[in-house]
């Protein structure tokens, strides 16, 4: 038996060539170039490398501009701002203790992602967003107002902004209604049901599933993508989570795209190539590249 830590084996190759739209290169084991070459061999020959905090935006856009195959969004996570200006040490930021910065602290970090989202490789801003899970109502203020300014910030500069949105749907479609949503929205990681599929499929954002969509009791995450106007679908990893059945637990990289992929066409009943068809195009039109 593979140890529970063991990478799954590749799978058969995509014949049509997708993107992951989303991905933690700066997670994964291996060098860049090792996970892109494996991606590659199964049909994964584009990326998109996700900055969620200053030091893994820095990188984003450093990696993207080494590596015609990578694309890179910039941002602090949804989690990060309440730490920026809380202080608090634990959790997502691999930037160790740090004392409590305040919104002057916050104000500083935003204004070096807006440098970063200027950049030609920098092709969205995120991922951004709300979590009302991991963080409190404390620390809802400053998240709040780190998503608001992603939102200016992606529409400036014209890209993609990237939402994360964990338990906090209404807030989410709140907050992008009353600051005008970018012409380009992206939900990562789609976590919504049918009908926000529908009003997501309204105002026009795209929505990306990933491996949870495969996991036994996400039966809402595939009635959405049932009925998710497929224009508008997208695929991602979130590597090194996410990792579809039947590896889950076990760590995820691009290369398992194909999985996911083959669980989205039987659900939507389409063949596999029209699928990845679709996708492709689609991700090559929400990231503009």
């Amino acid at each position: 038996m593979p140890s529970h830590a063991e990478a799954p084996p590749p799978p058969e190759p995509l014949r049509v060539p997708v993107a992951d739209s989303h991905t933690h290169l700066d997670m994964q084991t291996g060098t860049v170039e090792e996970g892109l070459a494996k991606a590659a061999s199964v049909g994964v020959t584009t990326v998109v490398q996700v900055g969620c905090d200053l030091a893994g935006s820095r990188w984003a856009a450093e990696t993207a501009a080494a590596h015609d195959a990578v694309h890179a969004t910039v941002a602090l996570h949804p989690n990060e701002a309440p730490r920026i200006v809380h202080g608090d040490p634990d959790g997502w930021s691999r930037q160790g203790a740090r004392q409590a910065g305040g919104d002057g602290a916050l104000d500083e970090a935003l204004a070096e992602i807006d440098r970063l989202a200027a950049l030609p490789q920098v092709k969205g801003v995120g991922e951004t967003g709300l979590d009302h899970f991991r963080t409190g109502p404390e620390g809802k203020d400053a998240q709040e107002r780190s998503f608001r300014a992603h939102i200016e910030i992606a529409k400036r500069h014209g890209k993609t902004l990237v939402i994360h949105d964990r338990d906090a749907h209404a807030d989410v479609l709140r907050i992008l209604k009353e600051e005008g949503a970018p012409e380009r929205t992206v939900f990562h990681c789609y976590s919504g049901d049918a009908a926000m599929a529908e009003v997501c499929a309204r105002a026009g954002y795209y929505m990306s599933f990933a491996g949870n969509m495969t996991f036994k009791n996400a039966q809402p995450l595939r009635d959405a993508l049932a009925v998710a106007p497929l224009e508008l679908v997208l695929v991602e990893t979130d590597a090194p989570f996410l990792t579809p059945v039947p590896y889950r637990g076990r760590p995820n990289a691009p290369y398992l795209i194909p999985v996911t992929v083959r669980a989205m066409a039987a659900v939507r009943g389409l063949d596999e190539d029209a699928l990845a068809t679709a996708l492709s195009a689609n991700t090559a039109r929400a990231f503009d590249y």
